[in-house]
């Protein structure tokens, strides 16, 4: 049986990685990013590379999303790709979207008869290359029956959600939990050094305590380190989920005050171009505590 043809559209930490995982499990793949320099060690390892997103899908069997945003799906996949691609094939779409424009996109795909797998993924840059993501899927069964390969080479578990849309609220409720972590442990950092505490230590009692999760430890490597760059998850990314989960809050009237906060926490990292890992808003809240003290320093005198 022919090896499916599979394209990766998006060469972050997570696109780069699925791509080499995807490679690694013996798949035909051809790339493609905005930024060509980032497709070079894939070509090294086999990859075909692009000219353009359009290249890159045609005469694929499978297409793998990993863009920023809904405003990149809509200009890579209906913009450009729908028109290129043929009856039949299947996209999954690893972008954190909301749970409407999830839905809203299989409708639309569906004339075409492309068929459109969710799969919010779960994971680090790490991981994907290893191939031990976790993949949420969402969206008919025969879709992912079709897939099937690429979703075993990308993960270390693969588990199915429902209806569209499933995996989107499932992203965005645990991007949330991520968020406002985050800013706790981020000024958790900050309020201990200026009480006269070195970081390490913080962190270490942290790690090796019940306020431990591996997704924080990946937060605090980058707080111990002061280095944000290449991000795990980048600042700007973490801003625009939490934006989702309070648009979609907002649409059924419930109040998330811990997400508004966090969402602000991140703004100024945004001003700062977004593209450091959320762990530097650590750096955000001491200077914040900073501008705070020298503040009441002014008043008393």
């Amino acid at each position: 049986m022919t090896a499916q043809r599979i394209a990766v559209i998006g060469l972050g930490g997570m696109g780069a990685g699925i791509a080499r995982a995807v490679l690694r499990a013996g798949f035909p793949v051809t790339v493609f990013n905005r930024t060509p320099e980032k497709a070079g060690p894939l070509a090294a390892q086999g990859a075909d590379v692009a000219a353009s997103a359009a290249e890159a899908a045609e005469g694929a069997d499978v297409v793998v999303l990993s863009l920023a945003d809904e405003a990149a799906v809509e200009a890579v996949l209906f913009g450009e790709l729908l028109p290129r691609l043929r009856a039949g094939t299947s996209v999954v779409d690893t972008t954190t979207v909301s749970p409407a424009y999830a839905r809203r996109a299989a409708e639309r795909l569906e004339p075409a008869g492309v068929r459109r797998v969710e799969a919010c993924v779960i994971g680090n840059p790490e991981m994907a290359a290893a191939g031990r993501l976790r993949v949420f899927t969402a969206g008919p069964t025969s879709h992912l029956d079709e897939v099937a390969g690429v979703l075993e080479a990308m993960a270390q578990e693969v588990r199915y959600l429902g209806a569209a849309g499933n995996a989107g609220v499932l992203k965005l409720a645990l991007n949330l939990v991520l968020g406002v972590q985050t800013v706790g442990l981020a000024e958790a950092v900050a309020f201990a050094e200026a009480m006269g505490m070195d970081r390490e230590l913080l962190l270490d009692v942290i790690g090796n305590s019940g306020w431990h999760s591996p997704v924080l430890g990946f937060r605090a490597d980058f707080m111990r380190k002061r280095v944000y760059r290449p991000a795990g998850f980048r600042s700007a990314l973490m801003h625009k989920d939490l934006d989702l989960v309070l648009r979609e809050a907002k649409a059924r009237g419930i109040g998330l005050p811990a997400v508004e906060c966090a969402a602000r926490r991140y703004e100024p990292l945004l001003a700062a171009g977004g593209d450091d890992d959320a762990a530097a808003l650590v750096e955000m809240a001491a200077v914040d505590l900073g501008e705070a003290r020298a503040g009441q320093g002014t008043g008393e005198a």
